[in-house]
């Protein structure tokens, strides 16, 4: 199992090529449990209302490209968030 931090190093290189198990790690590591989960889809809750939303979607088990990077913009405003005490 890949570490949070290769994966992350991973999705910023190649965000066509995440497995949607490694995604769904790394959102379940930075926003905890989904509200909602189904079979493929995984909705998560953000601290902020609109987008980036956070909701991964299984494609025969990769994740899609654009869910990836709405993933990554989510993980950069929190981080500026906490960063600034916001």
């Amino acid at each position: 199992m890949s570490s949070i931090e290769d994966i992350m190093k991973q999705m910023r290189t190649n965000p066509k090529g995440i497995r949607f198990k490694d995604l769904r790690q790394v959102c379940d590591s930075y926003f905890g449990k989904p509200r909602t989960s189904s079979t493929s889809h995984r909705l998560y809750k953000t601290p902020w209302p609109g987008d980036p939303r956070v909701n991964i979607q299984n494609k025969k088990g990769m994740a899609k490209a654009y869910q990836v990077k709405q993933v990554l913009r989510a993980i950069e405003l929190m981080e500026v968030e906490r960063d600034t005490g916001e």
